[in-house]
C-alpha cells in the first residue's frame, strides 16, 4: 500500500466536500458509508459513492479513494460493495473486524465485487477465472475492538488484500468503550495497544497508520499527538477535518535535512566499506552495516512519501 500520511473521513452523503478533502492535499480520502450516515440516508449515500469517485478521478486526482461499508453484522456489507466497488476505487476501509475469519468474509465479498464491478468491465473477464487475478482493491483494518487487539497478528496476515491497519486512540469512539481506558492527551492509555498493532504491520509488511486526534481546534495538540505516533513508528493518521490535514503531512514528511543526513550516512558507510572498513565514524557517531541498511531502507520510504520512488 502506498505510504498514505494523512486519511481524511468524509461522509459520502454529502459529494461536495470530497472536492475541500481533496484540496485540503489529503492523501487518501475515504467516503465513509457507515458511522457519519444517518440510517434514512444510506440508502442515497451508497447511490452516490460510483458518481463520486468517477468525478474525481475524471478530474486527474490521483489521490487514495476507499469506501468504508456498514460492519458485516449489520447485514448492509453487501449491498455496500455492489454499489460502491467501482472503477477508480483504491480499496476499502473494513470496520468492526475481530478475527481472521471476519477478514476472508471481507475478502470474499471484494472477491466477487471487484470481478463483477470492475475487472469484468475492463478485461471481459468470466466470472471463472476467479477474482484473484490483480486483487487490486486493498484493506485498511481498523483495530476498534477487544477480539482484533488479541488477533491482530493473524487479522494482519489473513489476505494480501490488507494493506495497512490502525492503532486504537481514540477518546470516545468504539475502541475507548470497548476497553474502558480514561483518554489523556499523552496517550499513555493506548501506548500498549497501538504497539501491539504496529509491531503486526511490522511483520507483514503492512502500512502503520496511528489513530484521530479528536479536537478540532487544537492543532498544537495534534502535532505532538502525531510526532509522538511517528516516535512509535507510525506512518501517518486517521483525520476526520480538513484543517488537521496539513498538521499531520508535516510530521509525516522527512525533512530535506534527514534526507541529507541518511543519504551522507550511505555514502560514508559505502566509501569506508569499499576501504575495507566495516565501521566508520560518521557526524560523531559510529555507524556499520547496520545503520546503513535502517538508513537505506527509510530512504526508501521517503522516496514513496514524496513521490520520488
Amino acid at each position: 500500500m502506498h505510504p498514505y500520511r494523512s486519511v481524511l473521513f468524509v461522509p459520502a452523503h454529502k459529494p461536495e466536500w470530497v472536492t475541500k478533502a481533496i484540496a485540503s492535499g489529503a492523501d487518501a480520502v475515504v467516503l465513509d458509508l457507515e458511522d457519519s450516515v444517518p440510517a434514512d440516508r444510506k440508502a442515497e449515500a451508497r447511490g452516490l459513492v460510483a458518481d463520486t469517485v468517477g468525478r474525481a478521478r475524471e478530474a486527474g486526482h490521483e489521490v487514495g479513494l476507499f469506501v468504508r461499508p456498514n460492519a458485516l453484522d449489520t447485514g448492509l456489507a453487501g449491498t455496500d460493495l455492489e454499489a460502491a466497488v467501482c472503477p477508480g476505487l483504491t480499496g476499502l476501509f473494513v470496520p468492526k473486524v475481530r478475527d481472521r475469519d471476519d477478514v476472508l468474509r471481507w475478502e470474499t465479498l471484494v472477491d466477487w465485487f471487484e470481478l463483477r464491478n470492475i475487472l469484468e468491465l475492463r478485461d471481459g473477464l468470466e466470472p471463472s477465472n476467479g477474482a484473484a487475478a490483480g486483487s487490486a482493491l486493498e484493506l485498511i483494518v481498523p483495530v476498534e475492538m477487544v477480539e482484533a487487539i488479541q488477533n491482530c497478528r493473524e487479522i494482519a496476515g489473513a489476505s494480501p488484500r490488507v494493506g495497512a491497519m490502525i492503532g486504537p486512540t481514540a477518546e470516545h469512539a468504539d475502541i475507548a468503550r470497548a476497553v474502558g481506558y480514561r483518554w489523556s492527551r499523552e496517550g499513555t492509555e493506548t501506548l500498549y495497544l497501538r504497539s501491539r498493532i504496529l509491531l503486526a504491520c511490522r511483520e507483514y509488511g503492512l502500512h502503520a497508520l496511528t489513530g484521530l486526534w479528536e479536537d478540532l481546534s487544537d492543532l498544537d495538540g495534534l502535532k505532538a499527538f502525531a510526532d509522538y505516533g511517528l516516535q512509535l513508528g507510525f506512518r501517518g493518521q486517521i483525520a476526520i477535518h480538513p484543517s488537521h490535514v496539513s498538521t499531520i503531512n508535516e510530521v509525516f514528511s522527512p525533512t530535506p535535512e534527514e534526507i541529507e543526513f541518511r543519504e551522507g550516512l550511505v555514502a560514508a558507510f559505502e566509501e569506508a566499506s569499499a576501504r575495507g572498513d566495516g565501521a566508520v565514524r560518521y557526524r560523531g557517531i559510529h555507524i556499520d552495516k547496520a545503520h546503513a541498511d535502517t538508513a537505506r531502507e527509510w530512504l526508501a520510504h521517503a522516496r514513496r512519501v514524496t513521490g520520488r520512488a
